[in-house]
């Protein structure tokens, strides 16, 4: 590392254990924060199965409806003999049920028991009732019986062309995303440890760092200089930061998959990845200019001192030092995208981990949502939860007066506000975000304002 104004903190934290040894280790893991191994994964996915519910709920509706009809007339036996035994196409709705049961037969069997993942077997089913529907409603005499004549053609159409559309929309779309990540997850973690970064290095990215061999968590515990977890619940604290760690390295493994959300006048970009069992996870990705080690000692050392700059936090308190490399902190949002998603509708605590690693190249902190005894929920705020997430600052290999910033970020807030709104408004907080953090270097750097623009 170059020395000068800042070369002296690359010191401050011991460098526990390689990026090899350290993931090999998390994967050894077992935990809900690593992604599950293919023999794990659900036999069918929530969004499947939330669409044979409702392919389910087409039929019982439709043969409501119909129960209901052969009672208004006479009684329902006089009706069943009328509609089904003397069947007529211009006037009995028996087929209408029928093409209801026709429906559910096919998808359930095809996308329940087959499990297909195409939209072939709906699109015959779709298909055979819109035609079958118009033709009934021209020729037929349907219309002019009672309403049913209305309700039963129209609400068989409809829930047909919704069934339609959630299968292609909403189904097919999400899971085919699951999968590519899943297997780009899973391709990372089979992969040798020296080619977890496969890319050519350049300015931002990372490059495989020296080999190390992977050892146990106790060798792992005797490598940390000064303190050290000794309790059971420190030691647990441990885990799951390197369980975090792993989730966050993987991450940055998968940076192709990375899917643009939007930028800013300062070149600063957002991106999401969607990570199995997590959901959505925001990525911010900054060209800093300045040191990486300063933005390194700003927002992973110190992170307590963060409310005194940054205006999306309105408090930050240490609660426990485990050891040199992990710590656990509560912290407290502030309003959040300039007040879109304001402390008057939400406001929300969080009781974090944290993970410190310095590597040869890199910085990288990461944590996710844990339990403190000293600060239990309380009733005046909302008790958000973090998936794994961190901050990384990568070292630039040929200007050291340079780095970039990667903010990693999986939140639930769990207040008021509906979920698709508030990740909408994230882009813009974690862009406020690095608009305080370039302010913070610019206070730290006056001598500096005149000949960079931070």
């Amino acid at each position: 590392m170059p020395g000068g104004e800042y070369g002296e903190l690359g010191g401050s934290l011991p460098a526990i254990a390689s990026l090899n040894a350290s993931y090999s280790t998390s994967l050894s893991l077992p935990s809900p924060y690593l992604f599950v191994p293919p023999a794990e994964r659900k036999a069918i996915s929530d969004v499947r199965r939330t669409f044979c519910l409702f392919v389910t709920f087409d039929l019982l509706f439709i043969s409501l409806l119909w129960i209901i009809e052969l009672n208004i007339s006479s009684t329902i036996w006089d009706s069943l003999e009328n509609e089904v035994v003397r069947y007529n196409y211009k006037s009995s709705f028996f087929d209408i049920f029928l093409l209801a049961a026709f429906r559910f037969l096919c998808l359930q069997v095809g996308y329940a028991a087959f499990r297909l993942k195409h939209w072939w077997v709906i699109a015959i089913t779709t298909l055979v009732t819109s035609v079958f529907l118009v033709v009934k409603v021209i020729i037929s005499d349907l219309l002019s019986k009672n309403a049913f004549g209305y309700v039963l053609p129209i609400t068989s159409f409809v829930v047909a062309w919704l069934e339609t559309w959630f299968l292609d929309f909403k189904v097919l779309t999400q899971e085919a995303d699951d999968e590519r990540a899943y297997l780009a997850a899973v391709n990372a973690a089979c992969e040798r440890a020296p080619m977890i970064y496969p890319r050519a290095v350049s300015d931002g990215q990372f490059y495989s760092p020296p080999e190390s061999v992977a050892g146990s968590e106790e060798d792992l515990d005797e490598e940390g200089l000064g303190r050290r977890a000794v309790t059971t619940q420190e030691k647990e604290y441990v885990r799951q930061g390197r369980e975090a760690m792993s989730v966050v390295e993987q991450i940055l493994t998968q940076e192709e998959n990375w899917k643009f959300e939007k930028n800013n006048d300062m070149g600063d970009s957002v991106y999401t990845l969607e990570i199995p069992f997590h959901g959505k996870t925001f990525i911010l990705k900054a060209f800093m200019q300045c040191p990486a080690e300063l933005v390194y000692q700003e927002v992973i050392l110190q992170p307590e001192k963060m409310v005194q700059w940054n205006k999306t936090v309105s408090a930050c308190q240490i609660l426990q030092r485990v050891d040199d490399n992990t710590l656990v902190s509560y912290d407290v949002s502030a309003g959040a995208a300039g007040g879109v998603v304001s402390a008057r509708y939400i406001s929300t605590e969080y009781s974090r981990l944290h993970f410190v690693e310095r590597k040869r190249d890199c910085y990288l902190s990461a944590g996710m949502a844990t339990d403190h005894d000293t600060k239990p929920p309380s009733a005046r705020y909302v008790r958000g939860e973090n998936g794994p997430g961190g901050f990384v600052v990568l070292k630039s290999s040929s200007n050291p007066s340079v780095c970039t910033f990667i903010w990693i970020l999986n939140t639930d807030l769990k207040g008021r506000l509906p979920r698709y709104l508030i990740h909408q408004s994230l882009a813009a907080t974690m862009f406020e975000f690095m608009s305080h953090l370039r302010q913070r270097i610019a206070d730290l750097r006056p001598s500096h304002r005149s000949h960079h623009h931070i």
